[in-house]
């Protein structure tokens, strides 16, 4: 008895060997296309200098941007709401940065794994809420140009109700990007996160193709789409109660939602899907792996942009905006210019 639990626990030293040097080949085989990527110095380096200058702006511009709308905007303007919710989703997303700039510097983060997994969906929740947001705006502004009588009758509880499912949806949507990584030390964070196998290489590129066509292919159809009839809208008989002005108006707002799409989240998306299938092994060359994987950090780089862009649909294309901005600047210089006439007068 004892003898033959003895061979039962001894493993033959060639199996021994073919196992090891099996598990040897799979991680070569794996981390190959991880070697031809950018090292962690270039990313850092890439990640610190862009948010540094995205800080700064980004905070200046969705502060005044919210006071104002919040404050300001009359509401008479139908798409106030949504470009609340806007820049709430860019604010929030700003104010991480901060704690993203200390990562990438000083290589090491001290501030436990729940900050990291709240940065990290910060940064997704930021996209796709703005993605559905810009989508909501281009949508409306279309839709009430084309029938102006059914815009009087739009209350303001629907676009509430459309915000707050926006939110629950893409909330729920993105804790899958905190939940699908794994935390290897407690001092890593963001691009040292491994991602976590959800099945098959197939069943990974599938969920990714979904994710990419409902999160993203679709609503930039919606708005491409919005585009193209409010430009079309100008070329055609004038439509009743509504002016030359009002249609230029909605189609640079429309148009500048486009533009947003097109420069900070059309790239990221195309270069995604590629990078995933790096990430999967499905990519093995090497020369094209590489491309693939440096384009990824700029591309996503270029994504977190959208909180300087976005404040330019408040600043240049709301009228109610631009009076507040006015205003207020004119009041700010008259103040000034009275305390240094009084104040001279009282010198002399």
């Amino acid at each position: 008895m004892g003898v033959y639990n003895h061979s039962k626990a001894v493993t033959p030293p060639g199996h021994k060997v073919f196992n090891w040097s099996t598990e040897m080949l799979l991680m070569q085989s794996t981390s190959a296309t991880e070697n031809c990527g950018p090292g962690q110095d270039f990313q850092h380096s890439l990640y610190a200098a862009t948010y540094t200058i995205i800080f700064i702006p980004g905070l200046l511009t969705n502060s005044v941007a919210l006071w104002i709308l919040c404050r300001f905007v009359g509401k008479q303007n139908k798409t106030v709401l949504f470009m609340v919710n806007l820049a709430v989703a860019d604010f929030i997303h700003v104010l991480s940065l901060p704690l993203r700039i200390y990562y990438y510097i000083n290589y090491r983060w001290p501030f436990g794994r729940f900050l990291c997994q709240l940065c990290f969906y910060l940064k997704y929740l930021n996209m796709y809420a703005s993605i559905c947001f810009l989508t909501c705006i281009s949508v409306q502004r279309y839709f009430f140009l084309l029938h102006p009588f059914k815009a009087k009758d739009w209350k303001r509880r629907y676009d509430a109700a459309v915000c707050f499912a926006v939110w629950v949806v893409v909330g729920a949507a993105c804790l899958s990007f905190p939940l699908l990584r794994s935390f290897d030390s407690p001092e890593t964070c963001f691009t040292e996160l491994s991602v976590k196998k959800i099945g098959s290489k197939t069943n990974s590129i599938v969920a990714v193709m979904m994710a990419e066509v409902v999160g993203f292919f679709v609503p930039l159809t919606v708005v491409v789409y919005c585009t193209w009839k409010t430009k079309a809208s100008l070329q055609e008989r004038q439509i009743p109660h509504q002016s030359t002005t009002e249609k230029q108006k909605a189609l640079r707002m429309v148009a500048t939602c486009a533009v947003v799409f097109f420069v900070c989240f059309t790239p990221y998306h195309i270069v995604f899907f590629f990078f995933m299938m790096v990430k999967e092994n499905v990519i093995k060359d090497c020369t094209v792996g590489r491309h693939i994987l440096y384009l990824h950090p700029f591309c996503l780089s270029l994504a977190s942009f959208n909180c300087c862009l976005d404040p330019i649909l408040y600043f240049f294309m709301t009228s109610e905006f631009q009076g507040q901005i006015l205003r207020h600047s004119s009041l700010a210089i008259r103040s000034r210019l009275m305390s240094k006439d009084s104040s001279s007068s009282f010198k002399e």
